[in-house]
């Protein structure tokens, strides 16, 4: 019996140092800095300045690229240079924590993947050390992994999404269970859009410091009862010889049988696709292949168009007419003050007040305006005045909505974009200051 113990804890100890051990051949390692001409030549998204390197495939490539002088990202994009396409960034190492010119990219002997500053700062890492890793690799669908001796992952890209799904990726409820659009697509850090899976649902979500939680601007729909969500993947599937389907595919903890939401159906092999938050607010999917329009890339699916017959046209994005704006069918077509409704332009933005007493400002009606946060948002039940009073009471509420038929009550903490809908039993109240009256000598 003893010897018995003994030979297993000897076996378990072996494994163990062997793992210990396991080191990646020089080979496999390398050290990239980040300097030198650029690589990337063909048109490339976010118009950047790129540095490409190791390691590569066919179709993806890990590179450095810079919006704005002397702020590099760490990116893996996906395009073929061979064939002139648009290359376009599926996933970012340090979103937020730029790195400089001669920052470096280091994979060693240990199996980390570590990217430091030029002047040695630890920007990033996989965390790998010393954890069995004997090479790094970018797959076919485009997830790079770390794996050791026996082909096990140790590290992938895939876990790690920032604002975008390649096919075979998903959400986690024991992982990354969001995509965060970036600010824009000059700049370079998170922006106030995400695409988060509940336990029930996917929703999409505008986040800004004037309100105390994340306003629901789309609510993607299940057509099954869930009982909890484990997981949600971007999956291309083969309809026919000629087209492909794409969806949204969960695992639910309480059903034998997944649930989905289908996105669109392209007459062409799917397989090299994205969905991708964008910075306007916006769910796309784009899909790359050489049977797609000169640049190799189709936009498969937009989640708010402006030929939707539900109402989810691009009027419904929260900042779709930045500051402020009335919207209809995705147009901004006026800006609305105490004196009429004004033609729009980027300056138009709400009232600003200089006091929170009721005696110093009053409120503009727009009949016929509804808020982008009014769909997916319940309100609360009231009267008109009662919607009133309490917007007045309250000196962070710009303004108010209010459903007639309904009853319905929104405090208007942000304004944003509203729409035109023209329909009398909806109706828009902003504050807006007080004439100042000039004194009579």
């Amino acid at each position: 019996m003893k010897f018995s113990i003994t030979l297993s804890l000897c076996f378990t100890l072996s494994i163990f140092l062997i793992g210990a051990q396991a080191k990646v051949p020089v080979d496999e390692q390398f050290r990239v800095v980040n300097d030198g001409g650029y690589t990337d030549y063909s048109p490339i998204e976010y118009n950047p300045d790129v540095r490409g390197f190791q390691p590569f495939n066919d179709n993806f490539r890990l590179c450095f690229y810079n919006t704005t002088p002397n702020a590099y990202t760490l990116a893996l994009r996906i395009g073929n240079r061979a064939q002139e396409s648009t290359l376009r960034w599926v996933w970012e190492a340090n979103r937020g924590s730029p790195v400089k010119e001669n920052a470096t990219l280091t994979f060693g002997e240990d199996g980390n993947l570590v990217l430091a500053d030029a002047d040695g700062r630890l920007v990033w890492q996989t965390n790998t050390a010393n954890k069995g890793a004997v090479g790094i690799k970018i797959l076919e669908n485009g997830n790079m992994v770390i794996y050791d001796a026996n082909g096990k992952f140790i590290w992938q890209s895939f876990d790690s999404p920032t604002d975008t799904l390649l096919v075979g990726q998903s959400l986690k409820r024991n992982g990354r269970n969001k995509l965060v659009s970036r600010l824009s697509r000059s700049v370079n850090t998170n922006g106030p859009y995400s695409l988060v899976m509940e336990d029930k649902k996917l929703v999409l979500y505008y986040t800004t410091s004037k309100t105390p939680k994340p306003i629901v601007y789309y609510d993607y729909e299940f057509f099954s009862k869930i009982t909890q969500l484990q997981s949600m993947t971007f999956q291309a599937v083969e309809d026919s010889d000629t087209t492909w389907g794409l969806h949204m595919e969960g695992v639910d903890s309480g059903s034998q049988f997944n649930v989905s939401t289908f996105l669109s159906r392209p007459k062409h092999n799917a397989t090299l696709s994205f969905i991708r938050l964008e910075s306007d607010g916006n769910v796309r999917v784009w899909s790359y292949s050489t049977l797609a329009t000169a640049t190799a890339w189709d936009v498969t699916y937009t989640a708010f168009t402006n030929d939707d017959t539900d109402g989810n046209d691009e009027c419904r994005i929260p900042e779709h007419c930045l500051n402020f704006g009335l919207c209809k069918k995705g147009q901004c077509n006026a800006c609305p003050t105490d004196k009429g409704l004004l033609g729009w332009d980027e300056t138009c933005k709400t009232p600003s007040l200089t006091s929170c007493d009721p005696k110093t400002f009053h409120y503009f009606k727009i009949e016929g305006a509804d808020s982008f946060m009014t769909k997916y948002n319940g309100g609360s039940s009231a009267t008109e005045k009662a919607c009133g009073d309490k917007c007045t009471s309250d000196c962070k509420c710009l303004g108010f909505f209010y459903n007639r038929k309904s009853s319905r009550c929104w405090m208007g903490y942000e304004l944003k974009t509203m729409i035109r809908t023209g329909d009398a039993s909806l109706v828009a109240y902003v504050k807006a200051p007080n004439a100042i009256k000039k004194s009579v000598l």
